[in-house]
């Protein structure tokens, strides 16, 4: 009897409870990982989170350890549910073997995905498609020097030699009489396979005296401390060091700012990428890749000290090697911060100006300005004869007008200017990516 009591209570309490279960809202958690560059990591991925976070919730962000180095657990409500995202900041390549095991949703890169690994991750997703690349921010590689260092400015190829240790002293650069002592990132971080790839090339290997980093922030405070030294970091790490002026064979040099570096008219200006895996994305992660590539996002990109993909209009300083042709040609006109550039060094326009056609859109549109306000301008890399290189810089700038066009923006001024006022170097991938271009001019107001 007890017994059949007993029972007739628990069924009883099993009603109440999925009655219960059915009545509360169904709270689940998400979560979404991040892998990959140091650079990215450090402080732009948590802030990017944070801010998506904040956007999309109701409640506040906790950010905190999980106990490991470069690692952060950042905490959320969106809806009444809980989304926790890890930042695991570790280097480039780690972060594209996390997102091909599957444990990254996203995979963070200072570089873009090497062939190999594009040709990896084939059977699941396309790498260079537009659907998985995805430009957040431009990056200077910044080169660093002690405050108290006189050399203003080096090539590329001057650079080269320092950091293979064919030049050992500064004196043999204008500068005192002290031994250089080499900074550099590690062999996982995307800082140095960009720096690897565009300054040490296939010419020059690293000198062994180098002392190497896994954090660009500790890199830059080492060499401000250091009046022999120096080294390389991300644009958004300078801190107390000097930055370089670099030039690229016969260009002028530049320092990283925002035009030169949104442009990536500047020779170490590069990209900052993050993956995701193709039809396998999350919801929560295809979302958090939306909120990072729009204007909200971008601005939260400009605060943490990277250039921001949002185009400004800026009066740009012309160096004296300017024609006084191209003067007069863009003399009432500010320059967009903003260069579409495009795949294989042909006309079709590469991943991150296809998404620039609708920020340039979008600026019109903010800004109250029409067509007549714009002009093109295109340019080519070196050429084998001056009327080839001038009608490919008329076919990139018409290339543009036309895609501009589809998104309402129609009947734009546009010109070519063949192969001159290059920003790199003539010959090799670098200077012809970075020569064959579309600049967009606004008029002044």
């Amino acid at each position: 009897m007890k017994h059949s009591h007993f029972s007739r209570t628990l069924r009883g309490h099993r009603v109440w409870i999925l009655a219960i279960s059915l009545w509360l809202p169904q709270v689940h958690g998400q979560s979404m990982e991040i892998h990959g560059s140091n650079t990215i990591g450090a402080t732009l991925a948590p802030m990017l989170v944070e801010g998506f976070l904040d956007h999309r919730g109701s409640g506040p962000v906790s950010t905190r350890s999980n106990g490991k180095e470069n690692e952060k657990v950042l905490t959320g409500q969106q809806s009444g549910t809980r989304v926790r995202a890890l930042v695991a900041a570790h280097g480039s390549s780690t972060g594209f073997k996390a997102l091909e095991s599957g444990q990254a949703s996203i995979w963070a890169s200072s570089r873009p995905a090497k062939s190999q690994e594009v040709t990896q991750m084939a059977g699941r997703a396309d790498l260079t498609d537009l659907g998985s690349e995805h430009v957040i921010a431009i990056d200077g590689l910044a080169v660093l020097v002690h405050p108290s260092n006189p050399v203003d400015q080096l090539s590329i190829e001057t650079l080269g030699r320092i950091f293979s240790g064919q030049i050992r002293n500064w004196s043999e650069l204008g500068g005192d009489d002290r031994t250089i002592h080499l900074y550099a990132r590690d062999n996982r971080s995307g800082t140095w396979d960009t720096f690897k790839t565009l300054v040490l090339g296939k010419a020059y290997t690293l000198s062994p005296t180098a002392k190497r980093y896994e954090s660009n922030d500790q890199l830059s405070d080492d060499v401000s401390q250091d009046p022999s030294g120096i080294g390389f970091a991300g644009l958004a790490s300078v801190r107390d060091s000097k930055v370089l002026a670099i030039s690229d064979g016969n260009a002028p040099a530049l320092k990283p700012n925002q035009l030169t570096v949104a442009s990536e008219d500047y020779p170490l200006a590069r990209r900052l990428f993050m993956y995701t895996p193709g039809d396998a994305t999350t919801p929560l992660a295809e979302s958090f890749i939306d909120f990072v590539l729009g204007e909200e996002g971008q601005a939260i990109v400009s605060r943490s000290g990277f250039i921001s993909q949002n185009p400004i209009a800026v009066k740009p300083e012309l160096d004296d090697s300017t024609p006084q042709t191209f003067r007069r040609l863009t003399e009432h006109y500010q320059r967009l911060t903003v260069n579409f550039r495009f795949s294989e060094g042909r006309t079709r326009l590469d991943n991150k100006a296809q998404r620039d056609l609708k920020r340039v859109s979008e600026f019109m549109s903010r800004n109250k300005r029409s067509a007549d306000d714009l002009m093109l301008i295109g340019f080519a890399d070196q050429q084998s004869n001056e009327l080839r290189a001038q009608m490919i810089s008329e076919l990139r700038a018409l290339s543009v007008r036309k895609a501009l066009a589809d998104l309402g923006v129609g009947d734009i001024a546009y010109t070519g200017y063949g192969h001159y006022m290059p920003v790199g170097m003539a010959g090799g991938d670098s200077g012809q990516q970075r020569n064959g271009r579309v600049e967009v001019w606004v008029r002044s107001r």
